[in-house]
């Protein structure tokens, strides 16, 4: 049970904060802070610390206003503080992680009287590598490593004068290393070439380790009552068996926000993929030039005696591949190529025979060149961690870094290749597996991609069973009213304690929800678009804040380019402009007095804020149906129906709950705002499903 002591310090600490903010205490708000409270207040420690009860985790839903992050961290940080445990607060986007640590915390401990440290926990990829920003600047510009260092690319001018002006900064103490901030957005190709990860490193013993930003930064976080953090780095640190990052789950109680996300990003961390051209490309680059790097660790005689394997495992790899480049070419002739991201989903993720045989022979192929590049790197370690006074540490510095990537490439490439050697249907461990299709520079590319369908059981085994405790929480975690699906998909217990919260807005009041009777089924699409055309012109009122949300990118554009000019002045439409430009000239022009309308897809529908009359009218073209040949969605429904289920009613409706939901709610954004949601899909009410999705959105006013 939670101690006296520990709740009167959390009743103490929330009369604090709303007296120094000048709030009035929030009914939802004071629940989630009893129901955490409640829930972690069981929490019972063994002689080692660990929790020797059923996991104590709550989901709470709480709806937009609930004020759940202060909620969350008054309740949990005490308890926290008190079983000596450290707080591991995670965020699904980097707008509400810097919320949580440049308003909400300091805010936090400036009026509550609570005493705790915090500090923002990012990956080891997010910081510069001034190793590898030393081994671009020495080689003058003429080549650098790219994504793997064994990919020798030309530099441009503006590229290297990018990078003496990193490294001049990082000398002068102007910079801290942080790619997020650097003065100027980076590409995703400038920045690879100088960070790492944790296999290229070699940490404490690297001739920069006292300037490193990324050690310098992790020492931050050791003693820190709560990180910031973010689910893809909780997921990785779990993928390194938990505390190589962030402190151990059993010393851990997390708050995972956003946690609606969670799954999908378990699913994406979890997934491999390997491009076929540019993994043959690599390894022919690399046979070639083997001998030529070899020459730079020639004293080390253990590396000549495996010279000669090394180069046979690469070429046999490359042939593998190549016999099976044809093959993959072949299963993907009847794909649409003119379609966005064209690919071929094999159905229940079952592969051809042709394809399995390749995949056996290559994950045959990739286990023999991952032993004879993981014996070096193992070597060329010890070597590095064993004596810091090497003559010709910066070569045998960049050989580790260029292994470590071998090691990385190679364990991905036998993950990938495993994954397709048999692919008979598992209804325990469903996968879904395809082949995505791109247009490079060298021709085209085909990428085999094989994902889980669930993210139940890693997340059961290597988070639930083991954290201290854990706090779930989102303003859409339910879908009908219903904490199943969820459930479901993220292997959280039955035990596990649920709540919902209603939202403080007054709905009945503030907010209406219309029908057009003019509206059109959207699953007759010519009928459909030619009735948004004709309706949005005539709802859409040019002096207010509109935020207009489509299902489909394609539909999106032929409304857009059939406006009339006098409406399209005033739409900022997503894809001419970055989603960034779009919000900060929409916000402009309602500070001026102007009408302004947004034009969106689902990035609209979800995590953007725009309160008072930056949008007074929501309209949702069609319902937010997924995109049927999703390979990880379509995967679900076919495990659904494997298990006897039905997947449109156990699927695809709870998603549409969920997204309809979020669209809704870009609405009302705080207690004072007003407005309408106009919904121009009829579905809603000539469809049987459609009562279920209405009963699950906020309790509007109704004009049906």
């Amino acid at each position: 049970m939670l101690e006296e002591k520990t709740k009167k310090i959390i009743q103490q600490a929330y009369s604090e904060f709303l007296a120094a903010k000048t709030l009035k205490p929030r009914y939802s708000q004071k629940l989630m802070i009893a129901e955490i409270a409640k829930t972690l207040g069981n929490i019972q420690l063994d002689e080692k610390g660990h929790n020797t009860a059923s996991p104590n985790i709550a989901v709470v839903e709480a709806g937009t206003g609930t004020g759940k992050t202060i909620a969350y961290l008054l309740s949990t940080l005490p308890i926290a503080q008190q079983l000596e445990k450290q707080v591991v607060l995670s965020t699904a986007t980097v707008a509400l992680q810097e919320q949580i640590i440049y308003k909400d915390l300091p805010e936090l401990l400036r009026h509550s009287g609570l005493d705790f440290s915090f500090a923002l926990a990012k990956g080891r990829g997010r910081y510069v590598c001034l190793s590898k920003l030393e081994r671009i600047l020495s080689e003058s510009g003429q080549q650098a490593t790219s994504l793997y260092p064994d990919e020798a690319i030309s530099l441009s001018s503006s590229e290297l004068g990018l990078y003496r002006d990193m490294m001049q900064k990082s000398v002068d103490g102007d910079w801290d290393g942080d790619r997020d901030s650097w003065r100027d957005a980076l590409s995703s190709d400038e920045w690879q070439r100088v960070t790492t990860d944790h296999r290229q490193c070699t940490g404490r013993k690297c001739s920069n380790i006292r300037d490193c930003a990324f050690f310098n930064a992790r020492n931050a976080l050791e003693n820190a009552d709560c990180i910031v953090a973010n689910h893809d780095l909780v997921l990785a640190d779990l993928a390194l068996g938990g505390g190589a990052i962030l402190s151990a789950p059993e010393e851990t109680i997390y708050i995972l926000d956003e946690a609606h996300h969670l799954p999908e990003k378990t699913l994406n961390h979890f997934s491999v993929s390997m491009r076929l051209r540019s993994t043959i490309r690599w390894l022919g680059q690399s046979e070639a030039q083997w001998p030529a790097q070899l020459k730079a660790l020639q004293d080390l005689s253990y590396f000549s005696q495996l010279a000669e394997p090394l180069e046979r495992c690469f070429s046999n790899a490359r042939s593998v591949l190549e016999q099976g480049l044809p093959v993959v070419r072949t299963l993907c002739e009847e794909v649409d190529i003119d379609r966005p991201s064209p690919k071929l989903r094999f159905q229940r993720g079952e592969v051809s025979a042709e394809l399995e045989q390749i995949a056996e022979q290559a994950a045959q192929a990739f286990q023999k060149l991952h032993s004879v590049v993981d014996k070096m790197y193992r070597e060329i370690d010890a070597i590095v961690n064993a004596d810091s006074h090497l003559v010709a540490r910066k070569d045998i510095e960049a050989m580790h870094a260029q292994l470590g990537a071998w090691v990385n490439r190679t364990q991905n490439a036998i993950a990938l290749w495993e994954s397709y050697r048999a692919t008979g249907f598992n209804i325990e461990q469903p996968m879904a597996r395809w082949v995505a299709l791109f247009d490079s520079n060298s021709g085209d590319d085909f990428e085999l991609v094989s994902s889980p369908v669930l993210a139940s059981s890693i997340l059961q085994k290597d988070l639930w069973e083991r954290c201290c405790g854990a706090v779930l929480t989102s303003a859409t975690i339910r879908a009908l009213n219903s904490f199943d699906r969820f459930f479901m998909k993220s292997g959280l217990s039955e035990n596990a304690h649920t709540c919902a919260l209603s939202s403080p807005f007054d709905f009945q009041n503030n907010a209406t929800l219309c029908i057009p009777k003019e509206s059109v089924e959207a699953n007759l699409v010519i009928q459909h678009t030619e009735s948004l055309i004709s309706l949005l012109p005539q709802i859409i009122d040019v002096s207010e804040g509109t935020l207009v949300l489509f299902a489909s990118h394609t539909q999106m554009n032929q409304v857009y380019e059939s406006l009339p000019t006098s409406l399209e002045k005033r739409v900022r439409c997503q894809g001419y402009e970055s989603k960034q430009r779009i919000i900060e000239i929409h916000k402009r022009n309602i500070d001026r007095g102007e009408g302004s309308v947004i034009w969106g897809l689902a990035s609209f529908a979800e995590g953007i804020d725009l309160p008072g009359e930056y949008c007074s009218h929501v309209i949702i073209a069609k319902l937010p149906f997924a995109v049927p040949d999703e390979p990880v969605e379509a995967a679900f429904s076919e495990w659904i129906e494997a298990r006897g289920g039905n997947a449109f009613m156990e699927v695809a409706i709870p998603e549409v709950s969920v997204r309809l939901t979020q669209s809704c709610g870009r609405l009302l954004r705080t207690e004072s705002d007003s407005g309408r949601v106009t919904i121009l899909d009829k579905r809603l009410i000539s469809k049987r499903y459609g009562q279920a999705l209405l009963d699950a959105l906020p309790p509007f006013r109704r004009q049906i």
